[in-house]
C-alpha cells in the first residue's frame, strides 16, 4: 500500500520545492526511491533520481532550487537527481504512477509501472540493478510474459548492443521469473 504523502524529510522538501515552482510540473521517476516509495523497497535514499520533467524547460530550475548543493538539500539532505541517460520502454508514459497524489498544488510526481521500472535497470545491468529486478520479481509480483514482451516491443528495438541485452533478459527471466522464451 502506497503512502498518501511521503514521509519525513521528503515531504517538507517536496512541500518547499512546490512553493518555488510558478506553473505545474511533473518529474518521471526510477530508481532507489521509487523501489521504496511505490514498491516497499526497504532501501533508505538521498535523492530522488528523475529522468524527464514536464515542461522539459523546467530541469535548471529543479536542479537549481533542489539540486545537490542547493539550499533545499542542504536544509533536509536529499536531493532530485536528474539522470539524463536512461532507457525506458517507449510507451512508458501510458502507465506511470502517480506517487502522492494532491499533496502539491504544482509539483506532481510519477514513478515507473514495476515491468517499466525493471527494463529501465537492463541496459546498465549493475549488482544493485538485479537486486531490484529481483526484489520487484517477488514483491509485486512481475509477470514474465509481460516483461519479455514489452522487452522485446518497447525497448528492444532501441537498444545497441542486441545479443547482449538478450541475454540479460533471459538470465532475468531464468534466474527470477522461472523461465523464457527468447
Amino acid at each position: 500500500m502506497r503512502p498518501d504523502r511521503a514521509p519525513e524529510p521528503w515531504h517538507s522538501f517536496f512541500v518547499e520545492l512546490d512553493g518555488f515552482l510558478d506553473e505545474p510540473v511533473e518529474l518521471h521517476c526510477a530508481g532507489g526511491f521509487v523501489m521504496s516509495m511505490l514498491y516497499g523497497m526497504p532501501r533508505p535514499t538521498i535523492d530522488v533520481d528523475f529522468f524527464s520533467a514536464v515542461p522539459q524547460g523546467k530541469i535548471e530550475t529543479l536542479e537549481a532550487v533542489a539540486g545537490k548543493g542547493s539550499s533545499l538539500h542542504h536544509k533536509y539532505h536529499v536531493h532530485l537527481q536528474f539522470v539524463g541517460v536512461v532507457t525506458v520502454p517507449e510507451n512508458y508514459p501510458d502507465r506511470l504512477v502517480e506517487m502522492f497524489p494532491a499533496s502539491h498544488q504544482r509539483l506532481r510526481l510519477f514513478g515507473l509501472e514495476a515491468h517499466d521500472l525493471a527494463l529501465s535497470k537492463l541496459e546498465r545491468n549493475a549488482a544493485r540493478d538485479r537486486e531490484d529486478v529481483k526484489y520487484l520479481a517477488r514483491a509485486v509480483p512481475l509477470n514474465a510474459d509481460l516483461l519479455e514482451s514489452r522487452y522485446r516491443t518497447e525497448l528492444r528495438p532501441y537498444l545497441a548492443n542486441r545479443e547482449r541485452h538478450d541475454l540479460t533478459m533471459r538470465l532475468w527471466l531464468e534466474a527470477f521469473l522461472g523461465g523464457s522464451d527468447l
